[in-house]
């Protein structure tokens, strides 16, 4: 069933989006370095924000499936998506994509990146939605 403004039918992919979040976190932990080298030089530390992000996205990603925890979840994965926006646009316009990707593939590797900018700003009201939903659907105890 779908409410008036969509939300009941936002609310069914909300498992959808959990489960992406979670596979893209454990994406980060078998070659953390791969990741590291998409990080800006002035971020400290890549590696170790590799990890971090990747246990955000797998916890977010949980809480995003479940109900209770949704809202919050929602407004994290969005703050998240604006924290990791300098790593993409540094992998969109240095050579990193050189050291990692095959010679025949940094072009179309070179186009995803690009076209990641602002698929980001979708992701991000994705989240939001979810997290405003949640806030503006009646309580419970309200109906």
């Amino acid at each position: 069933m779908t409410d008036a403004d969509g939300t009941e039918s936002d609310r069914s992919l909300a498992p959808l989006m959990g489960a992406t979040y979670v596979v893209a976190g454990i994406a980060h932990f078998p070659a953390p370095k791969r990741f590291a080298e998409a990080i800006p030089p002035a971020f400290p530390r890549p590696v170790g924000l590799v990890y971090l992000s990747g246990i955000a996205e797998i916890l977010l990603g949980i809480g995003v499936a479940i109900p209770r925890t949704r809202r919050p979840s929602a407004w994290g994965i969005a703050a998240l998506l604006v924290a990791v926006f300098p790593a993409n646009v540094h992998l969109a316009r240095s050579d990193t994509l050189n050291d990692l990707v095959p010679d025949r593939l940094v072009g179309p590797a070179r186009i995803a990146a690009l076209i990641r900018l602002p698929f980001q700003g979708v992701l991000i009201g994705w989240a939001l939605r979810y997290a405003r939903a949640d806030e503006a659907a009646p309580k419970a105890s309200e109906a």
